[in-house]
C-alpha cells in the first residue's frame, strides 16, 4: 500500500486512512488550520481568513446559546479534520460524496477521542453547531468574501441576530490565530475537568 500518512510538525505521523488518537496534537491542528485559507483564499485583508479563525468564530457564536464546555469544544473542533485534508467548499464535498465524508468522519472521531469528547454527537447539538457555522459563513461572506447580504441570505440563511449583523471580523496573522486557538482549546479542556 502506498503512503497514506502525513508527517506533522510535532513529529507525529497521522495515518489519514486509519487515524490514531495517539497521533493527534492540538499544536498540529492549530497550526494547520491557522495557515489554511477559507473561501479558497478569495478574501480581502492583510491576512487570509483561516479555518482556525472560522472555528473560533463558530465556537463563539455557539456559546451564545450553550455554555457547556464539552459542546463548545466540539464546536471549536468541528472543521478540525481540515488540518490534514484541507478545506473544500460544500458543493464540491457533496459531489465527491461518501468517500470524502468517511475520511473526514474517521479523522474527526480520532480527534474527539484524543480530547475526551464523545464521537456520537446529539442531533440537537449538531443542529446548533450547523446554525453557528452558517452564521459564521454569512459574516465571512459579507465582510471578507465579497458577497452582498441578499446573496449571503440565499446561501447561508437570513441572519436575524443583531450580534451577527454587527460582528466585525478581526483577522490576525496565522501565528497569532494559532496561539488564540490553542488558548481557547486549553480553556475549554480545563472547564471540562
Amino acid at each position: 500500500m502506498k503512503r497514506a500518512w502525513q508527517r506533522m510538525l510535532s513529529g507525529r505521523r497521522l495515518d489519514l486512512l486509519c487515524p490514531s488518537p495517539f497521533d493527534i496534537e492540538i499544536s498540529d491542528i492549530a497550526h494547520g488550520l491557522s495557515f489554511l485559507a477559507r473561501w479558497n483564499g478569495q478574501t480581502t485583508g492583510k491576512f487570509p481568513l483561516s479555518v482556525a479563525y472560522h472555528s473560533l468564530l463558530v465556537e463563539e457564536l455557539f456559546s451564545l446559546e450553550n455554555d457547556n464546555a464539552v459542546w463548545r469544544l466540539v464546536a471549536l473542533l468541528h472543521d478540525s479534520p481540515e488540518f490534514v485534508i484541507g478545506d473544500m467548499i460544500s458543493p464540491v464535498k457533496n459531489k465527491i460524496g461518501k468517500t470524502y465524508e468517511k475520511l473526514e468522519t474517521n479523522i474527526l472521531s480520532a480527534i474527539h477521542i484524543r480530547f475526551g469528547l464523545p464521537t456520537l454527537i446529539p442531533d440537537s447539538i449538531k443542529i446548533k453547531i450547523k446554525e453557528a457555522d452558517k452564521a459564521a459563513a454569512w459574516i465571512e461572506a459579507t465582510q471578507k468574501a465579497g458577497f452582498s447580504q441578499s446573496e449571503a441570505n440565499k446561501i447561508f440563511g437570513i441572519q436575524k441576530s443583531e450580534f451577527i449583523k454587527e460582528y466585525k471580523c478581526d483577522i490576525r496573522s496565522p501565528l497569532e490565530t494559532r496561539k488564540i486557538f490553542i488558548k481557547r482549546h486549553k480553556k475549554l479542556l480545563d472547564k471540562m475537568k
